[in-house]
């Protein structure tokens, strides 16, 4: 998504955020600490927030930022322990997962060990 379609989806995700809240963009503003100008410029697509004022805006509108930039959960995973969601791999690496999976653990940690190797083993960069 180029960045003009990501601030028009953020603005209209905001505004039906705002809406289902029955609050005025002055209200969100006040909230988010923002001046209300500016708060519209972003609704109707006109601006990017930086990161600290999308979490305020996450905070006023009661969603989450990865609801205002439109993100689902087989695109990114909930948090650092979450697992990795199978949207995001490769073909080639859902295959392998599924594979894993029916081996028994001490297969598991046996590849475990050879790909840390492999991992470590300098390449040949040609």
């Amino acid at each position: 998504m180029d960045n003009e379609t990501l601030q028009k989806s953020l603005g209209e995700v905001a505004r039906a955020a705002r809406d289902r809240l029955g609050l005025t963009q002055a209200q969100v503003a006040r909230q988010a600490g923002l001046a209300p100008n500016v708060y519209g410029r972003i609704e109707r697509g006109g601006m990017m927030p930086a990161v600290p004022t999308l979490r305020k805006l996450a905070l006023a509108l009661g969603i989450s930022a990865d609801a205002l930039l439109e993100l689902s959960g087989t695109q990114v995973a909930a948090s650092t322990q979450a697992p990795v969601p199978l949207g995001s791999l490769s073909p080639e690496e859902l295959h392998v997962l599924r594979t894993l999976r029916g081996w028994p653990s001490g297969k598991v940690k046996l590849v475990g060990r050879i790909l840390k190797m492999v991992d470590a083993a300098p390449t040949d960069e040609a």
